[in-house]
C-alpha cells in the first residue's frame, strides 16, 4: 500500500531496513524511523496549535511503544489515548499519562480503581452503568473525573466489533440519570469515526458522525451541561486538522498520521511521509513462488507489493497475504526469490495485534542508522 511512497518519499528507511537484516536483525520486525516519525509529530503539532486543537496520540498501530510515548509528550502532546484497558495499563506501568480512555473499549469494572487512579484526563462511557461504577470507584478512591459520551445515530458510520454508545432518541433520559451521579462529571462528547478519506475527492471527508456529535452538543447544553470537549477522531493529520477546528472539535487524535500512513497519504504526498516498514526473509521457494516469514499481518492491510533485495539491485513483486481464516506463518510473493533475501513491505499497520517485534531506528536522517531499541508488539523492551 505505501511502499512506492516509502522509496520515493523515505528511501533511507528501506535502505536502513536492508542494512541492518545483513547486519543479523531478524525477520517479522518492523521498524520505525525515529527522526521521521518525531517530524510528522512535530509538524502535526504546529499545524493543531494553529488551529486550536488540542491533540491525544494513538500508538496501538505502532505497538503500545512507551519509547514514542515519552517523545511525544516532550512535544508538546496532551497525553496518549489507549484504546482499550490493557494499554492504559501497560501505559500507567510505564508512568505515561493517560489523555483519554475508554472509547473504543470501555474499562472493565475490575480495573477501573487502577486506570482511574492514574487520573487520566477524561474516561468515555458507553452506558449509565459504566458510568455509575466509574462513580463508585471515584468515591472509593475520593477523586472526580470527567466523562465523554460516545453518541451515535442509526445512520452513522460504525465498525463491525465497535458498537456502542448512548442514541440520540436516549440521550435526555440518560442525562437525567447521569447528573445526579456525585463523582464524575459528563464534560464532553466524542464518536468515531468523526473523518475518513473519500476516494472520490481525494481527501479526508466528514462523516454523518459529526452531524450526531453535534445534535448531541445541542442536547447537553440545554440541559445545563458544559461542553468543554468535542472530540472527533480518525484520519488526523495536517491536511484534516483544519477541517476538525472548522467542525468545531477542541481535540483529534493522530495515530496513521504520525506514521505517514492513512489512506490519504498512500493517494498523495503529505507534510508527513512515512516512517514504517515491516522487514522479513525470504524463507523457501514452492511451485514457482517464494514465501517469507510472516507474523505481522493485519486483515486490512491492503498489503500488495515487497522489495526483494537491495533498494538498488532488487526488484519489487506481488505479495499473496494469508487468507484471513490462516494463521500467517508466511507471506507469499509472485515469484522464486533467493532463499534468505530481505525483504521489505510497507502497508497499514496495527502492530499490537500481531506477534511482531518493533526496532526503533534513530539517525536515518544523518545517514547513521542505530537501532535504539527493540520491543515486543504490546511495548515491553527486549534484550537490554
Amino acid at each position: 500500500m505505501f511502499l512506492t511512497q516509502t522509496i520515493r518519499r523515505n528511501p533511507g528507511l528501506v535502505e536502513a531496513a536492508i542494512r541492518l537484516h545483513g547486519e543479523g536483525l531478524l525477520p517479522d520486525t518492523y521498524l520505525i524511523d525515529m527522526d521521521a516519525l518525531l517530524e510528522n509529530a512535530r509538524k502535526i503539532k504546529q499545524c493543531a496549535d494553529a488551529c486550536d486543537v488540542k491533540l491525544y496520540y494513538m500508538l496501538k498501530q505502532l505497538g503500545r511503544n512507551p519509547e514514542i510515548a515519552r517523545r511525544l509528550a516532550a512535544l508538546g502532546y496532551e497525553g496518549a489515548v489507549t484504546v482499550d484497558f490493557e494499554e492504559a495499563q501497560s501505559f500507567i506501568r510505564a508512568g505515561i499519562h493517560i489523555g483519554h480512555v475508554g472509547h473504543l473499549v470501555q474499562v472493565p469494572k475490575s480495573a477501573l480503581e487502577e486506570i482511574l487512579a492514574a487520573r487520566p484526563d477524561y474516561m468515555t462511557v458507553y452506558s449509565i452503568e459504566k458510568a455509575r461504577e466509574a462513580d463508585a470507584a471515584c468515591g472509593r478512591l475520593g477523586l472526580r473525573q470527567r466523562l465523554l459520551l460516545r453518541v451515535l445515530d442509526p445512520e452513522d458510520t460504525l465498525y463491525s466489533g465497535q458498537y456502542g454508545g448512548f442514541y440520540l432518541k436516549d440521550l435526555p433520559e440518560a442525562l437525567e440519570a447521569l447528573r445526579q451521579l456525585q463523582h464524575v462529571t459528563v464534560a464532553g462528547l466524542t464518536t468515531f469515526p468523526c473523518f475518513l478519506y473519500d476516494e472520490e475527492l481525494r481527501k479526508i471527508a466528514p462523516t454523518h458522525n459529526l452531524q450526531t456529535i453535534h445534535a448531541a452538543k445541542g442536547m447537553l447544553e440545554r440541559a445545563g451541561f458544559t461542553v468543554e470537549q468535542m472530540n472527533m477522531p480518525s484520519a488526523t493529520c495536517c491536511q484534516s486538522l483544519p477541517s476538525i477546528a472548522a467542525a468545531g472539535g477542541t481535540h483529534g487524535e493522530p495515530g496513521h498520521g504520525l506514521s505517514g500512513t492513512t489512506p490519504l497519504h498512500a493517494a498523495a504526498d503529505q507534510e508527513e511521509i512515512p516512517a514504517i516498514v515491516y522487514l522479513s526473509e525470504v524463507s523457501h521457494n514452492l511451485d514457482g513462488k517464494a514465501y517469507c516469514y510472516g507474523g505481522g499481518h493485519y486483515r486490512r492491510s491492503h498489503v500488495s507489493q515487497a522489495l526483494i533485495g537491495g533498494l538498488q539491485s532488487g526488484r519489487i513483486v506481488g505479495v499473496i497475504p494469508p487468507t484471513d481464516e490462516s494463521i500467517d506463518y508466511h507471506f507469499g510473493l509472485s515469484g522464486e526469490c533467493p532463499v534468505s533475501e530481505s525483504v521489505v513491505m510497507a502497508f497499514r499497520t496495527q502492530i499490537f495485534v500481531t506477534r511482531s517485534r518493533v526496532a526503533l531506528v534513530e539517525g536515518i536522517s544523518r545517514g547513521e542508522p542505530a537501532i535504539s531499541g527493540i520491543y515486543t508488539a504490546q511495548g515491553q523492551p527486549i534484550g537490554g
